[in-house]
């Protein structure tokens, strides 16, 4: 969801191109090695392996789309399914991430909460009715525009600016994201399914790390655990606690912030906001969403094994050849 009613300029574009770019080009770069690594190994084929490959599909969709969503902000003289197009496939694409995103957490939190009953969870039985919902949920509320819940009649006109109202050619009108999204459909989005997924995220990495702490606890008892090896267990709860918590803030919290300063701009509707701060605040935000893949990654070791390798690989290899011009230097200065 984005918010803002400036208009389109050549400053405005550079700007969404200097910050997209680099952003679209790391997302795709880091996520494209796990991704070939979690579909190329046969350990990784069963229901978590497949759910956090269907989460970095969506992670990748999300790096390609990146360049394109900063653009739904601003005013463009687009005919009517042109206009639909630009706003409903990155606004898909998102909700698309949040879906997936979702259903890796909670496979995670059952592994977690039931163990020995994972295998036989309604999840795992029906992975692939799972995997569709994760992608038909959001496409279908991605299309609710299309099939007819819009502002194109009521608001193309009556919001656009004077410039666009009398350059646009004949046969089109000013696109705004207000001509494709009503408030309700903003609301909905917004309250309805952004709010209530994060929360489920934050609720169930909570109740991991109350659990882990629980078993902590039994660990400490079992083995009991005093003096300098009680102090260690705590301090490493303690940075992984630490470390969550600042992942979740950091990946979250920039996307938060700027989805409320649009709710603030939407309920004053007389108020323009300033288009820099919302370009610079949605790119930093879709941006931190995307990391959360690469960290759930590198939080287990199977995802990334491939990539290790890959990088090991290529480092050794450099290396060597760093190493043969060294000595052919030496050998031809002596």
């Amino acid at each position: 969801m984005v918010c803002n009613d400036s208009r389109s300029s050549g400053q405005e574009a550079r700007l969404i191109y200097a910050v997209t770019l680099p952003l679209s080009t790391a997302i795709v770069l880091a996520n494209l090695p796990i991704f070939l690594g979690v579909a190329c190994s046969r350990r990784l084929r069963n229901p978590a392996g497949y759910f956090y490959l269907s989460l970095l599909v969506a992670d990748l969709g999300m790096g390609v789309g990146l360049p394109f969503i900063p653009w739904m902000a601003l005013v463009r003289t687009l005919s009517f399914s042109a206009c639909l197009l630009v706003h409903v496939s990155p606004n898909f694409l998102f909700l698309a991430f949040v879906s997936n995103l979702v259903l890796v957490h909670y496979d995670r939190y059952v592994s977690i909460v039931s163990p020995l009953h994972r295998a036989r969870s309604w999840l795992h039985r029906r992975l692939r009715l799972a995997l569709l919902a994760a992608w038909l949920l959001p496409l279908l509320f991605a299309l609710m525009p299309v099939f007819g819940w819009n502002g194109w009649d009521g608001r193309a006109n009556a919001t656009a600016p004077s410039a666009c109202a009398r350059s646009r050619p004949s046969g089109r009108s000013c696109c705004t994201y207000r001509s494709v999204f009503p408030d309700a459909f903003i609301y909905l989005e917004v309250y309805g399914v952004l709010v209530p997924a994060v929360l489920a995220i934050a609720g169930m990495t909570g109740r991991v790390l109350w659990i882990t702490r629980g078993q902590l606890r039994g660990i400490q008892r079992l083995e009991r655990a005093v003096g300098g090896r009680r102090r260690r267990l705590e301090v490493r709860y303690v940075r992984c606690v630490a470390a969550v918590s600042l992942a979740f803030l950091a990946c979250w919290a920039p996307y938060i912030v700027y989805t409320h300063v649009c709710m603030v701009f939407l309920l004053r509707r007389g108020e323009q906001g300033n288009s820099t701060a919302h370009i610079v605040l949605l790119c930093t935000g879709v941006a931190g969403m995307t990391a959360v893949p690469l960290l759930l990654g590198l939080a287990n070791r199977d995802y990334t094994n491939t990539a290790r390798r890959l990088v090991g690989k290529l480092w050794y290899h450099k290396s060597r050849a760093h190493r043969r011009r060294s000595i052919d230097l030496r050998v031809l200065a002596s």
